[in-house]
């Protein structure tokens, strides 16, 4: 066993010492306040070691950049899937992010509208309240939870929030927006899905 060991570590320092390379850079100056036909030249040679990069792993103990700004960690795999309407997956990995960052209140908040779209509002209003406990009474959790409400065919609920969020921004598109389509659906009396 002690054998194999030894093996893997002379193969690793092998593959780390094949990235190194060196480089010598000479950089030759012209004095010129030097006297009338005798030029000083000096030259500076600066030799310099260069390592491939090997993977990237972070500190232990530390996280590996935001969540989110990998496109294959769970919160943006989440978004992914909820952009394509496979709500089902979104949950998966918004519920995983949820799980292991438990302090993301994005991550909190699109596992809530996540359930919205299954239609599982009882797990949808406990993320919710998790994403609140962390970040406070947003517009975009107030503005989600309209949403929530509106889909559960709440109207005069939904109606309020949206009016919530809009005296906090009364410029947000999405606002705006889900007050249209609040509006539609309670003409049409029937719920927006």
């Amino acid at each position: 066993m002690r054998g194999v060991v030894q093996v893997v570590v002379v193969l690793l320092a092998g593959m780390w010492l094949a990235g190194c390379g060196t480089t010598t850079t000479t950089t030759t100056v012209v004095d010129a306040n030097a006297p009338a036909g005798g030029q000083v030249v000096v030259e500076e040679s600066v030799e310099t070691t260069t390592v491939a990069p090997g993977p990237a792993m972070p500190p232990p103990g530390s996280q590996a950049g935001l969540l989110g700004s990998n496109p294959n960690d769970d919160l943006s795999l989440g978004k992914k899937y909820y952009r394509t309407g496979n709500f089902g997956l979104a949950e998966k990995y918004f519920r995983r992010a949820a799980e292991t960052h438990a302090t993301d209140a994005e991550a909190w908040l699109g596992l809530a509208a996540a359930y919205d779209q299954l239609r599982r509002f009882d797990l949808a209003d406990r993320a919710y309240a998790q994403a609140i406990r962390i970040a406070g009474t947003t517009v975009e959790i107030i503005n989600n939870q309209g949403y929530s409400l509106m889909l559960r065919g709440k109207y005069p609920e939904a109606a309020a929030k949206f009016a919530q969020a809009a005296r906090r921004a009364p410029e947000n598109v999405y606002v705006k927006n889900n007050i249209r389509l609040l509006a539609e659906a309670t003409h049409q009396k029937k719920s927006i899905e």
